[in-house]
């Protein structure tokens, strides 16, 4: 029965036995895959939706950036896999294809692989992480993979996955997740509007939060021209809510120092406080500071020797 729901919802859109490393990553531009999903949420620290935008849409050439963690992740995914196999006694089976769901074009799915429970299709993934991410992945799985993995089960139909990760090479884990059909309602309609709009329509996406998009902006917009021009009606609207935000962030700063004070107020002299499964603590650190305005002053051939000069663009709002 599961066999045929997943034969009813996706289809094969090319096997990926023989492709080149830049043939997959050019049929990755004719939907959106897993790993896109957490770039259009706005989720992803390492790529801006702007990068996604110009790839899919053509404007930039499809690049992946070969790094050390790229490389070693390709490098212990069948490690991963092994492990995980040896651990829980799932056979994983090697999939080999770009899925693709018949209802949504569009979605795309390359799968580490699968697994048969019952004669129902569970996915499974692999991953590799540095040892800053163990308390992550201690708690549970990062978002950016929650998101790809549901996406991966609306391409699918799969209603179960595991994922099993290698965190600073010497740390395993695995944790299983569900089906959620609201949260998948909620990435496909998100993927439909960025795909229909932005992709198709050609619509430059709207600026997020992300560290990946602040990067991109500031890497593409390095230096000015130095230009005065005339900005839309809409950014007459950004400027009001710069103004509101900016003041809210001031009234909680406030208040959050004023519970800071009152918090002190009760350690006084004593170093912890406990209260009900909390721990306040107050410490004493010392720190070195480096005069460089005295070093500068004594040593002024040496200083500028090793001054580096540095530009960036800072953003006002009057």
């Amino acid at each position: 029965m599961a066999a045929n729901v997943e034969r009813k919802r996706m289809k094969v859109l090319v096997q990926t036995k023989d492709l080149s490393r830049q043939e997959w990553l050019k049929y990755r531009t004719l939907g959106i895959g897993g790993s896109d999903v957490s770039v259009i949420a706005g989720v992803n620290k390492f790529r801006s939706i702007f990068q996604l935008w110009l790839e899919k849409t053509g404007q930039e050439e499809v690049t992946e950036s070969e790094n050390d963690y790229t490389h070693f992740g390709n490098v212990l995914e069948p490690v991963v896999k092994k492990e995980f196999m040896k651990r829980t006694g799932l056979t994983v089976r090697a999939k080999r294809a770009i899925l693709q769901s018949e209802e949504y074009p569009f979605m795309l799915a390359d799968l580490d692989g699968v697994i048969y429970e019952n004669g129902e299709m569970v996915i499974f993934e692999a991953k590799t992480a540095s040892a800053y991410k163990q308390e992550v992945w201690e708690r549970g799985v990062p978002m950016e993979y929650i998101l790809q993995i549901q996406h991966y089960m609306a391409v699918t139909g799969a209603k179960k996955a595991y994922i099993a990760a290698l965190v600073g090479g010497n740390h395993f884990y695995y944790h299983t997740l569900y089906r959620d059909d609201d949260l998948i309602d909620w990435i496909i309609s998100m993927e439909k509007e960025f795909w229909e709009n932005c992709v198709l329509g050609m619509q430059e996406p709207v600026a997020d939060g992300s560290e990946a998009t602040s990067a991109f902006l500031n890497e593409r917009y390095e230096s000015s021209n130095g230009k005065v021009i005339e900005l839309p009606e809409k950014a007459l609207e950004l400027c009001e809510s710069y103004d509101a935000l900016t003041a809210q962030l001031k009234k909680l700063k406030e208040e959050k120092d004023a519970v800071t004070n009152q918090l002190k107020m009760y350690l006084q002299d004593n170093e912890v406080g406990k209260v009900g499964d909390r721990t306040v603590m107050w410490k004493s650190v010392k720190t070195t500071t480096f005069d460089k305005n005295r070093f500068a002053s004594d040593n002024k051939a040496l200083y500028d020797e090793y001054c580096v000069a540095s530009q960036y663009r800072r953003l006002s709002v009057a």
